[in-house]
C-alpha cells in the first residue's frame, strides 16, 4: 500500500525550505498545527522519522535527506506532466507494430515527418505478419499496427492507411500465368502462417480447385524474391517492395485477378489512442475511395 503522496512530499519539502513548520504553513496557507500533524502523520506511515526536533528548530535526519532528494525529482515530475498536458505538447512513447512491406516501402516518410514534427516521442517499430501484429496488440506489446486485409476486426478500431498492388512472381522462364489452376503443383514462397498475402494466394488457388505442392516459408521479402528468382516457386508480393529489391529485374511479373492485384492495409488499435498516436494518425494520407473490384 503507498504510504505517500505528492500533498506529503510538498509539505515535507516546503517545512525544509521555510526552515520550520510556521513559515512553511504561512507559504502553505495552513494553520501551524494542522502542518505539525501531517509531517507527524507522514512520519508515522513511512516509519521513520524525517526531522530531529531541537528545541524549536528542526533538522533533517539521514532518512530525511534521501527523502528530500526523492521529493524534489517527483514533485519536479509532476509539475512537467502539469505543463506538459497544459501546453498541448506532444511526448512519450509510441510503439507500432507493421507488415514488413509497409515497414520498407511506406512507413519511412511517415517515420521522418513524426520524427520532425513530434521529436519529444520516442518510436519502437517492430514488424511481423498481419497474425502476429494482432497477437502483439492483444498482450498489448503495441499499441498500433499496420496490418493488411483479410483480418479479425474484434473490437479494434481502425484507419484505412494505404493501398498496396500485389502481384505474381516467378522464374523468368515461366510461362504468362491467368489462372490459379496453373500454379497447381508448383511450390509457394511465402512468408510464416499469419501472413494476409498468403491467405489470399491460398484461397484464389482453392477456387480453381488446386493446391501447391508444398509452401516454402521465408522471413523476408528479399529472401522470398531472391528464391523466386532461382526458380524455386512463385510468389505474391506488394509491388512497391518488388521495386526496390535487387533481384526485382531477375524475376517475371504474372498479373492477378483485380479483386486480389489491391490489398488495403490498415492502422489498427484498441480503447482510446495516446496523444503521440493520434498525433501519428494525422499524418496518415487521407484515406482513398474503395473502389477496388468486388
Amino acid at each position: 500500500m503507498r504510504t505517500m503522496d505528492l500533498d506529503d512530499l510538498h509539505i515535507f519539502r516546503c517545512v525544509v525550505r521555510e526552515g520550520g513548520v510556521t513559515r512553511a504553513a504561512a507559504q502553505l496557507h495552513r494553520v501551524p498545527s494542522n502542518v505539525t500533524t501531517r509531517i507527524k502523520q507522514f512520519e508515522e506511515r513511512l516509519g521513520v522519522a524525517l526531522f530531529r526536533r531541537q528545541g524549536r528548530s528542526l533538522t533533517l535526519t539521514e532518512a530525511g535527506r534521501t527523502l528530500l532528494g526523492h521529493a524534489e525529482k517527483l514533485l519536479q515530475m509532476a509539475d512537467a506532466a502539469e505543463q506538459d498536458l497544459r501546453s498541448g505538447v506532444v511526448r512519450g512513447a509510441l510503439r507500432l507494430g507493421s507488415l514488413e512491406s509497409a515497414a520498407g516501402a511506406r512507413l519511412p516518410p511517415l517515420l521522418s515527418a513524426f520524427h520532425a514534427q513530434y521529436p519529444n516521442v520516442t518510436l519502437e517499430l517492430r514488424t511481423g505478419t498481419t497474425r502476429a501484429l494482432l497477437h502483439q496488440l492483444d498482450r498489448f506489446e503495441v499499441e498500433a499496427a499496420f496490418v493488411s486485409e483479410p483480418f479479425e476486426r474484434r473490437s479494434l478500431s481502425s484507419r484505412p492507411a494505404f493501398d498496396e498492388e500485389l502481384v505474381l512472381i516467378t522464374g523468368r522462364d515461366t510461362a504468362t500465368i491467368r489462372q490459379a489452376a496453373e500454379l497447381g503443383g508448383r511450390t509457394l514462397v511465402a512468408f510464416p502462417h499469419g501472413c494476409s498475402y498468403r491467405q489470399r494466394l491460398i484461397e484464389w488457388l482453392a477456387e480453381g480447385s488446386v493446391s501447391p505442392e508444398r509452401v516454402l516459408e521465408m522471413s523476408s521479402y528479399h529472401a522470398i524474391v531472391a528464391c523466386v528468382a532461382a526458380g524455386t516457386g512463385a510468389a505474391i508480393v506488394p509491388v512497391a517492395v518488388l521495386d526496390h529489391a535487387v533481384l526485382s529485374t531477375a524475376v517475371k511479373r504474372h498479373p492477378l485477378p483485380p479483386r486480389l492485384r489491391l490489398n488495403r492495409t490498415h492502422l489498427v488499435w484498441s480503447g482510446e489512442a495516446s496523444g503521440p498516436l493520434q498525433a501519428f494518425i494525422t499524418l496518415l494520407p487521407a484515406p482513398a475511395a474503395d473502389d477496388r473490384a468486388a
